[in-house]
């Protein structure tokens, strides 16, 4: 701390009100106390040196306070902005979701219903089926019967005659 032409001022290391305001209260500390008093001797410059260099700095300090209360007040907004646009999309969503889970569940239950109609539908066709070739098979039966019923008579026959060739054999 410096007094030029009478003038005090503040010396370039003070940055900070608060580092100014403390060097003053440690400088009135170790100041030499008067004796049956409570005060002290100080030295006047060095104590108008931090009171002038906290006052110049103050007004800085102040305005870098209000610019943050006006930020504070800004970023709490587009907090806010930002919080209710992410329940806007939290809502959007989940109400999509709750659509998706219907949609998903009717088109399970579709699934099942096509399914079960489908096994359904394969059971009659194999109940058909069977029934056609039962039947093809009973014809087909009736038909080999005939057709061995004249194996035997065609072969009884041939055995018939075979035994009359040997009866006009021996005349």
């Amino acid at each position: 701390m410096s007094i030029e032409g009478g003038e005090v001022q503040a010396t370039p290391q003070v940055v900070d009100v608060q580092i100014a305001i403390d060097e003053a209260i440690a400088l009135v500390q170790e100041g030499k106390g008067v004796p049956f008093s409570a005060s002290a001797i100080v030295h006047r410059a060095d104590l108008l040196n931090l009171l002038v260099a906290a006052r110049n700095l103050l007004p800085q300090d102040l305005d870098q306070a209000k610019a943050v209360l006006t930020q504070r007040e800004a970023v709490i907004e587009e907090g806010r902005y930002s919080a209710e646009q992410f329940l806007v999309h939290a809502r959007e969503e989940a109400s999509r979701m709750v659509e998706e889970t219907a949609v998903v569940s009717a088109a399970r239950d579709r699934a099942d219903e096509i399914i079960q109609m489908a096994n359904e539908d394969a059971e009659a066709i194999k109940l058909e089926t069977d029934t056609y070739v039962d039947n093809r098979l009973a014809t087909l039966e009736v038909v080999l019967t005939k057709t061995m019923d004249a194996i035997t008579r065609g072969r009884a026959r041939l055995a018939g005659e075979k035994e009359n060739d040997g009866l006009v054999i021996d005349e």
